[in-house]
C-alpha cells in the first residue's frame, strides 16, 4: 500500500472552554474515497480545515507528503476581488495546470466564465467554487457540502466527475446517495473522537449502531461492577484495612470513569402539530399555465392531489418548482386554467430561503414567533426550553441571535416553526438543506407518520425515494409530468434523471422543429468539435466493449456445460440472465461508439 499523503494524529481543538475535538485522527492515502460523517456541530468542517492547512489545531500533529497538492471547497465561497468568474477560477490554477480545464468545468456547470461574481446567486457561486477546486486536479480534494445549492443535474454531473478523478477525496455531505456512490471509507466524528470504517457510507449506519450498542453494554457492565464493589464496602470483612485500601481506590476510579462517560448526542424529537382532517380532495389543477415575460414556466398542467398523498417536485434550478408549488396550494394564481382547493385545509409551510426568520430575533423569539415563553403543540402548551431541547438546542442558547446560528441550526429552527403550526397539509421547500443525517432520518419518519398531505421540493434523491409516492418532474419548455413512485421510479420510467434546463429546452425545440423543411430554410446547427464527455466516451468505450466481450465468453462457456441445469438450475437461470444483459449492454455500447466515431470523422472532414 502506498504511504499516506496526509496524516492527522491526536488532534485537539476547543472553542472557548468547550472542547470540540479531543483525540481526532485522519489518514488519506492516494486515490482514497473518504466520507467524513457526524452530527451538526461535531467538528467535521473544523477537522477538514485542519487537514487542509487552513486552521491550526490546539494540539496534535499534521503531516503532509512533500509536494502533495490539496484543494478545499468551503461551504461559503468568497469571490470578491475578481472581475469575472473565469478570473476567479483561473486564480486557483498553478503554472503547471491546464487552463483549458477551467473553461471546460465552467461550461459543464452551466457558466460562461464572463459572469460578474458580485451578481451570482448562491447556486452559481457554488458552481464557480467547484470549478476552481476541481480544475487543478490536486492530489487531495477536500469538499465540504459540495452538493449544497446544486440542482439534480449538477449533483449527478459532479458525482460522475468525482467518480473519474484520480485525486483522493474527503467528503462532507448530507446527501446519502452521493456518499453511497462515491465513498469507500468512512470516518465518523463523534464526541471529539474520529473512528474509521474501511467501508463506504452504505455500511456506516449498521456499524454505528453496533458501536453504540457495545458502548451501552460496557457502561451497563461498569455500573454492575460498581454496585458489587459498593456492596463489598458496606458488608465485607472489615479486618486487614490496609490491604483493602487498593479496592477502595479502584472503586473511586470506577466511579470517576462511569461519571466521565459522555453518551452520544441526543436526536431531535420532531413532532408535527396536527389540525382537523381535511377533505378527501386537497387540490385539483386543470390546464394551468404560468409565464414570466416570454418564458413559459408551466404549460397546460393538470393533476389531482388526494388527502394523505406524498408528492415530490423535481427539476433543475430555475425550472419553476416553487412557482408550481405555490399555484397548487393557492398562493399564486395561474395565468390560465384553474386550481380548486379542498375544504378544511390548514397549510404549514417551510420556506426554502428561511425568509421567515428575522435576523434581529433571538432563538427563543424565532421559535415562538416573536414573543412569549411557551408554544402550543397539538393542543398542549409547552415551555420554550423543552421545545428547544427537542430540536437539540441548549437552554443557554435561548438568547442567541438568529444571525449567528449555523446553517444546520437555522434549518432546525425553521423545522420547529413549521411543525408548531397546526396543519393538515405540510409544504416543504428544500427541507434537507443543512440538516445532518440523523435529523434527516427523523424528518423522513415524521413524513411517513404524518396524518395529512405532504408536498415537497427537493434535490435529495435518497430523501425523495424514502418519502414520496408521486413525483412531478420538469420535462422542459414549461412541461411537467407526473410519475408514480419516488425518484428512482421516475428515472426508470423516463429512462434518465433530471437534465439541466438548457439541455431540456434545446431538446424540446429540436423535437418540435418540422422535419420536412429543407436545409436551406432551416440550416442545421453545426458542431465544431466533440464535447469533453463525447471525447471521454470515445476513448473508454473500446475497453468497456472488450471487457463485456470477455464476460460474455465466460458465461457462454459456463452455459455450454450440459450438466449445469440439472446440477444447479438457479445458477443456470442466473447466468442466462447475465448473458442476455451483457449482450444487450455490449450492443448499445458498440452503437454508441460507432455514432461517436462517425461524428468525429465528419467534424474532421469539415475542418
Amino acid at each position: 500500500m502506498a504511504p499516506p499523503l496526509l496524516t492527522l494524529q491526536d488532534i485537539k481543538l476547543s472553542f472557548g472552554v468547550t472542547p470540540l475535538l479531543t483525540s481526532a485522527e485522519l489518514m488519506v492515502a492516494p486515490g482514497e474515497r473518504i466520507c467524513l460523517v457526524g452530527r451538526n456541530g461535531s467538528g467535521k468542517s473544523s477537522l477538514m480545515k485542519i487537514a487542509a492547512g487552513l486552521l491550526e489545531a490546539d494540539a496534535g500533529e499534521r503531516f503532509i507528503h512533500p509536494g502533495a497538492t490539496v484543494r478545499y471547497l468551503p461551504q461559503e465561497p468568497d469571490l470578491t476581488g475578481f472581475d469575472t468568474v473565469l478570473a476567479y477560477v483561473e486564480a486557483g490554477l498553478t503554472p503547471g495546470d491546464d487552463p483549458w480545464r477551467a473553461r471546460m468545468l465552467l461550461e459543464a456547470l452551466g457558466l460562461t466564465g464572463e459572469e460578474n461574481p458580485a451578481r451570482l446567486s448562491g447556486g452559481e457561486a457554488r458552481r464557480a467554487a467547484l470549478a476552481r477546486t476541481l480544475a487543478p486536479e490536486p492530489d487531495i480534494l477536500f469538499l465540504d457540502e459540495p452538493t449544497n445549492h446544486l440542482d439534480l443535474p449538477a449533483i449527478e454531473w459532479l458525482e460522475d466527475e468525482l467518480s473519474r478523478t484520480k485525486s483522493a477525496l474527503v467528503l462532507i455531505s448530507h446527501d446519502r446517495r452521493f456518499l453511497e456512490n462515491l465513498s469507500r471509507s468512512t470516518v465518523w466524528l463523534d464526541r471529539g473522537i474520529a473512528r474509521r470504517l474501511d467501508k463506504g457510507f452504505a455500511h456506516f449506519e449498521d456499524w454505528r449502531d453496533e458501536v453504540l450498542a457495545a458502548e451501552e453494554l460496557e457502561q451497563h457492565k461498569l455500573a454492575r461492577q460498581i454496585a458489587r464493589e459498593e456492596d463489598w464496602m458496606r458488608y465485607g470483612v472489615t479486618a486487614r484495612r490496609k490491604r483493602n485500601v487498593r479496592r477502595v481506590d479502584e472503586l473511586k476510579a470506577l466511579k470517576a470513569r462511569y461519571r466521565s462517560h459522555s453518551g452520544p448526542q441526543g436526536v431531535a424529537n420532531l413532532e408535527a402539530s396536527d389540525a382537523e382532517q381535511s377533505g378527501k380532495l386537497v387540490a385539483e389543477a386543470k390546464n394551468i399555465s404560468k409565464r414570466f415575460g416570454e418564458r413559459v414556466v408551466v404549460r397546460d398542467f393538470s393533476t389531482r392531489i388526494q388527502r394523505g398523498e406524498r408528492l415530490g417536485l423535481v427539476g433543475p434550478n430555475g425550472a419553476g418548482k416553487t412557482t408550481l408549488l405555490n399555484m397548487l396550494i393557492g398562493n399564486l394564481q395561474p395565468d390560465t386554467g384553474s386550481v380548486r382547493l379542498g375544504v378544511g385545509l390548514e397549510i404549514a409551510q417551510l420556506d426554502q430561503k428561511r425568509a421567515q426568520l428575522k435576523p434581529g430575533w433571538t432563538l427563543a423569539e424565532a421559535l415562538t414567533g416573536g414573543g412569549g415563553d411557551h408554544v402550543e403543540i397539538n393542543g398542549q402548551t409547552r415551555h420554550i426550553a423543552a421545545w428547544m431541547k427537542d430540536f437539540l438546542f441548549r437552554p443557554e442558547q435561548a438568547r442567541t441571535p438568529v444571525h449567528v446560528l449555523s446553517g444546520g441550526e437555522r434549518a432546525r429552527v425553521m423545522l420547529a416553526r413549521a411543525l408548531a403550526l397546526p396543519g393538515n397539509v405540510m409544504v416543504l421547500d428544500e427541507p434537507t438543506n443543512d440538516l445532518d443525517l440523523e435529523t434527516l432520518d427523523l424528518l423522513q419518519d415524521l413524513i411517513a407518520d404524518y396524518a395529512g398531505t405532504v408536498l415537497l421540493v427537493s434535490h435529495d434523491r435518497d430523501f425523495l425515494d424514502r418519502t414520496v409516492n408521486r413525483v412531478i418532474a420538469y420535462e422542459g419548455d414549461g412541461d411537467w409530468q407526473v410519475y408514480a413512485g419516488g425518484y428512482s421510479d421516475m428515472v426508470a420510467q423516463r429512462g434518465e434523471g433530471v437534465r439541466a434546463r438548457a439541455q431540456q429546452e434545446s431538446a424540446q425545440k429540436q423535437t418540435a422543429a418540422p422535419a420536412a423543411k429543407s436545409p436551406a430554410s432551416t440550416p442545421p446547427q453545426q458542431r465544431s468539435k466533440l464535447s469533453f464527455k463525447d471525447k471521454h466516451a470515445l476513448e473508454t468505450l473500446p475497453g468497456e466493449i472488450e471487457a463485456l466481450g470477455n464476460k460474455i465468453a465466460k458465461l457462454e462457456a459456463e452455459l455450454a456445460d450440459p450438466a449445469l441445469f440439472s446440477r444447479n438450475p438457479e445458477r443456470f437461470h442466473g447466468a442466462s440472465s447475465e448473458l442476455a444483459k451483457a449482450s444487450e449492454e455490449r450492443e448499445a455500447k458498440e452503437e454508441r461508439w460507432l455514432e461517436l466515431e462517425m461524428l468525429r470523422e465528419e467534424l474532421e472532414a469539415g475542418r
